[in-house]
């Protein structure tokens, strides 16, 4: 049985899963403390449940390199390529993204978004496990087109998108990298927080409401006025 994707605000988490601490650093680097209580998985390794903290690599030439420290920030843990993913509507917290995972496996984080940001961090997979992660998820994952030697190798190693049918296609034919600039017309969506998608209903059905209230009320007005302004019959 697969798990269902789920959006998780760490503030309020849905499953218990991850909390953060209130402590963040500066806008740069997007610090942040997480702590999971269950082992989760990232590209190359799974995490112990455990306090992590999570931050861009501190480059000038390339935004999109994560690493994962101790809590202490002591040790690092794993340096982490990524995509940009860009969301429509921010949070004033910290959102963890999961791929789907067969029952049993660790949770494998897709995206890390930071306060009040709309661009955010998509983890980029191995392409073995991205395959399968594609498989379960029944959408497009990031993967690295070559196997890495070292750290160095993030900053130029090839990426690409393996869909879940297992074809390896451009990154930006399967996954929205940038955002929506053409002005083209979206379908309304809202999200409940858990994943689920609804449809964008209810400001059509508030503003027919309004527009009725507000013809009845100037339906009264006018009846008012009509009894101060007719002189009485005698």
């Amino acid at each position: 049985m697969i798990k269902k994707a789920v959006w998780i605000a760490t503030v309020m988490s849905l499953v218990g899963l991850v909390s953060v601490s209130p402590a963040r650093a500066d806008e740069w680097n997007k610090q942040t403390r997480l702590t999971f209580s269950q082992p989760v998985e990232i590209p190359g390794r799974v995490l112990a449940a455990g306090t992590y903290t999570f931050k861009l690599a501190d480059s000038m030439t390339d935004r999109h390199i994560v690493e994962i420290w101790d809590a202490d920030q002591t040790k690092k843990i794993a340096t982490v390529m990524t995509i940009p993913n860009y969301r429509l509507k921010t949070t004033d917290q910290t959102v963890i993204r999961f791929n789907e995972v067969p029952a049993g496996d660790p949770e494998a984080i897709r995206a890390w978004f930071y306060p009040g940001n709309a661009l955010g961090q998509e983890f980029v997979y191995p392409r073995k496990r991205a395959a399968m992660l594609a498989k379960y998820s029944k959408t497009a994952v990031p993967a690295l087109a070559v196997e890495l030697t070292s750290d160095d190798v993030l900053k130029t190693a090839p990426i690409v998108a393996i869909t879940p049918d297992e074809r390896e296609v451009a990154v930006a034919a399967a996954i929205q990298t940038v955002p929506d600039t053409t002005g083209a017309p979206r379908a309304a969506t809202k999200s409940d927080g858990a994943g689920r998608t609804l449809p964008g209903t209810a400001s059509d059905l508030s503003r027919i409401a309004l527009f009725g209230l507000a013809a009845i009320a100037l339906g009264l007005a006018g009846l008012m006025f009509g009894r101060r302004t007719i002189a009485p019959v005698r």
